[in-house]
């Protein structure tokens, strides 16, 4: 179970991550939600997902419309998790960055026994789009590059197996899912998020995780404490979400 987000500056913040400080954030969601879920069938492991690269819709001083989260500011989330009892997940949104050149960044992290990795294609956009104005795509290429390296890190630092997020809430987003390679260091899961009702929400989740898109994966799902009111009417309770079919295996909350 997640919390999402980050501080984006001193007076504005992306989701429920970046609400106060690290700590706060953590111990807030931590005693809070993880308990909601802690339904009986199996564990429920905390994590933190902060962004470490997050896209812009405006050019960034590097030219890629994205910046990454500095490394002061990841190790304060780090420490935070660590003291909630819980991991530390590395958001990517790459804007027009290349995702292996992100994720070559957060080496130093991804050698630590309690940091996975999370991909979001929706903020993976063609040099001539601009993030935000269309929705991003990832391929099964991309993120086999991604979970190759990772193995690699698992393997040679002897580390427990690490979690790969995707994030998706349409179909388009990944046209060649059977094609994702499996690999005994890094669990992939397939995260359906996206804002609307229940019932919306409900209806993407079917067709995200229909087992006629081929290969099957663990599954999370997304929910969002404003937008979803915003927009849906109401937020899903635990109850509902775990009695989605298949029960998914991630929640990350934002």
């Amino acid at each position: 179970m997640a919390t999402f987000g980050a501080p984006l500056s001193n007076s504005s913040r992306l989701g429920d991550l970046g609400v106060g400080t690290p700590t706060q954030a953590a111990d807030r969601r931590v005693s809070n939600v993880v308990p909601a879920y802690d339904l009986g069938d199996k564990p429920v492991m905390p994590a933190l997902e902060l962004i470490a690269t997050i896209a812009h819709d405006v050019p960034s001083s590097n030219g890629l419309y994205s910046s990454r989260y500095s490394e002061e500011a990841i190790d304060q989330y780090h420490s935070a998790a660590r003291q909630a009892g819980a991991i530390l997940i590395l958001d990517i949104q790459p804007g027009h960055a290349e995702w292996m050149d992100e994720v070559r960044a957060l080496r130093k992290y991804l050698e630590m026994p309690d940091v996975s990795l999370a991909l979001d294609p929706e903020w993976s956009v063609p040099k001539d789009k601009i993030p935000g104005k269309g929705i991003g795509t990832i391929t099964a290429q991309d993120i086999n590059e991604v979970s190759q390296y990772v193995q690699d890190i698992v393997d040679e630092k002897n580390l427990p197996q690490k979690v790969l997020i995707v994030h998706q809430f349409k179909d388009y987003q990944l046209k060649d899912r059977s094609q994702v390679v499996d690999r005994p260091g890094v669990a992939i899961a397939f995260n359906v998020a996206g804002i609307g009702t229940p019932g919306q929400k409900t209806a993407t989740y079917a067709s995200i995780t229909s087992p006629e898109r081929g290969k099957v994966f663990p599954y999370g799902f997304k929910l969002f404490y404003e937008e979803d009111v915003e927009y849906g009417q109401r937020g899903m309770t635990p109850q509902e979400v775990m009695s989605l079919d298949p029960a998914p295996d991630v929640i990350v909350y934002e």
